[in-house]
């Protein structure tokens, strides 16, 4: 049985309550999340302490980070919605020189990200983050050639959410040596243009309330194609964590990740300035 260890800023939040499960299910029995560690119990109204977390889903929860690093085999660093924990955490876990994934949303600005590969680089570990509607199976079969505008839509906040239609557009469209966003949307409803140095653009907006993961598309030849996500986007997710695991080989770019990053960071800035173009 091969041992991954969780690494949380706290652990009573949906992915550590739901990965493990997902893991024994994609894993084919053959991964189990062994071990736990985290920096505090859940502040939230309600929350599990890491001792009830632990007796809940009947996971070790360690006391000292070093020996989870020992005893795991592989480590995901969670605290999806804590990013600003990411450096912290990191500086941590990739000194162990395992294996790791470190969950969505990277980090909280371009720099940052950029300082967390750096170090995985000066210790030789492995690792990768994304998305998981990096994965969705409605994205694999878009035509990219000639694509010029995606209009993007999804749930949830922009400063949680926004990663998730980010980070398939950047697959779609690529990385852009220049690039630059302009807010258009409102407090309650926020939108962004993204804009090619080619003139190529995405739009996105966000639905805090609720709304299916939907992109339209269109063609320099003037075609038109759209798609809405069904997919089980998080099986696929974790079916390639482990294969990382095991292979070593990063399914997404760190390129990517660095871009997706700095198109949120600069996001949050043209909210501050809406209807101005800002540069990425």
């Amino acid at each position: 049985m091969k041992k991954i260890g969780f690494i949380d800023y706290y652990l009573d939040e949906w992915h550590a309550n739901n990965y493990p499960e997902f893991i024994k299910v994609q894993g084919n029995g053959e991964f189990e999340v062994a071990y736990a560690w985290a920096k505090i119990d859940s502040p939230l109204p309600g929350g599990m302490t890491s001792k009830e977390w632990s007796e809940k889903y009947g996971i070790t929860v360690l006391e000292s980070l070093d020996e989870l690093l020992k005893k795991s085999d592989y480590i995901v660093v969670l605290s999806p919605d804590n990013p600003e924990m990411h450096e912290e955490l990191c500086s941590l876990a990739l000194k162990a020189k395992k294996n790791t994934y470190i969950d969505k949303t990277f980090a909280p600005d371009k720099k940052t990200a950029v300082r967390i590969f750096e170090m995985a680089q000066s210790y030789g570990t492995k690792c990768y983050s994304s998305s998981a509607l990096f994965y969705a199976d409605e994205y694999a079969d878009i035509k990219t050639d000639g694509l010029s505008v995606i209009n993007s839509s999804g749930p949830g906040t922009y400063e949680m959410y926004s990663i998730h239609q980010i980070e398939p557009i950047v697959k779609l469209m690529g990385t852009g040596k220049k690039m630059r966003i302009m807010s258009v949307g409102t407090k309650d409803y926020p939108a962004m243009i993204l804009e090619y140095e080619d003139g190529r653009q995405a739009r996105f907006s966000n639905f805090p309330d609720g709304a299916p993961f939907r992109m339209n598309f269109g063609y320099l030849d003037g075609k038109t194609a759209s798609t809405e996500v069904e997919s089980d986007f998080f099986a696929h997710c974790i079916k390639n964590m482990l294969q990382f695991f095991e292979t070593g080989e990063i399914p997404v770019p760190h390129e990517n990740t660095v871009e997706v990053i700095a198109i949120r960071e600069a996001g949050l800035k043209a909210m501050e300035t809406p209807f101005e173009w800002v540069e990425v």
